[in-house]
């Protein structure tokens, strides 16, 4: 009797196991990644604008260097 319980328990534990695995499996197969949105050209505009003016702030605070001789 022991046997047939201990048997019937490792199924039941097999079954669960393997419900879980698949319950799993599908819920990550079925999450679509969300795609990026594209910037507007507007927003395009706007970011470049931003980085030339932090650039032309950055060379402007850089001691000048000399040219170097060759």
């Amino acid at each position: 009797m022991n046997r047939r319980r201990s048997s019937l328990q490792q199924n039941a534990i097999a079954t669960v196991t393997g419900l879980f695995i698949l319950s799993l499996t599908t819920a990550c197969a079925s999450d679509q990644s969300k795609s990026l949105q594209q910037p507007t050209p507007d927003q395009v505009r706007s970011h470049s604008d931003r980085a030339f003016d932090k650039l032309k702030q950055e060379e402007q605070e850089r001691p000048a260097q000399p040219p170097m001789a060759p």
